[in-house]
Formats: C-alpha cells, structure tokens, sequence
C-alpha cells in the first residue's frame, strides 16, 4: 500500500521560511518521479515544483520560482520543498504526490498517488 505522508506546514509571516517533508512508502520511491502542487481555498490544486527520478532534473511554476526548491532523498524516501520568502498568496494546502509512470509532470493526472496535505499560511 502506497503511502505518502506531508509534514512541515504551520503558520509563518510573510517573508519566512518552511520546509515540508514527505515521506514516502510501499513504492519503490528512486524509481518515481516527485511533485508538490497546492490548493488554496475556492481555487484548482496547481502545480509549484517536481523532481524526476532519472536526472533529478527539478520543475518550477512560475509563481514560485527563485524561491522555492525541491529535493529528494533515495536514502529516506523523502522529497522536501524549501520555501523561503513566503507570501500570503502562498498560503494553501500543500499536497505531494508520485508519479509512476512518467507523465507530464505539470498536471495533476500525471500522478498516481497523493498524500493528505499540510496546510501552510502566510500572514501579511
């Protein structure tokens, strides 16, 4: 059974920073490609970062680019987004999700598993 599990999101003023983890299980995580998206309330889950297995080349929205980074760890079968510089139309829930067969990594059927969010919020 495919697990993954967000961890990391809270409460933060505009122009901190967050790390969020998840923590993956019951897939052979090396081999899958990475992403986070987000949701904010009344708004579609869109895309903000992935990595893929092969090359570890990472993916950015535009939103967010230069300010937020994405990476793994085979070893603790772990992706993690770095956000630094936060602002309130951050504020979301954060989902990370794995895509298995190597899709189009911008979109949110690409990916065949999704873990349960974290919340972050960015107060002005």
């Amino acid at each position: 059974q495919v697990q993954l599990v967000e961890s990391g999101g809270g409460l933060v003023q505009a122009g901190g920073s967050l790390r969020l983890s998840c923590a993956a299980s019951g897939l052979t995580f090396s081999s899958a490609n990475m992403g986070w998206f987000r949701q904010a309330p009344g708004k579609e889950r869109e895309f903000v970062a992935a990595i893929k297995w092969s090359d570890g080349v990472t993916y950015y929205a535009d939103s967010v680019k230069g300010r937020f980074t994405i990476s793994r760890d085979n070893a603790k079968n772990t992706v993690y987004l770095q956000m630094n510089s936060l602002k309130p139309e951050d504020t979301a829930i954060y989902y990370c999700a794995a895509d298995l067969h190597y899709g189009v990594l911008i979109v949110t059927n690409a990916y065949d598993y999704w873990g349960q969010g974290t919340q972050v919020t960015v107060s002005s």
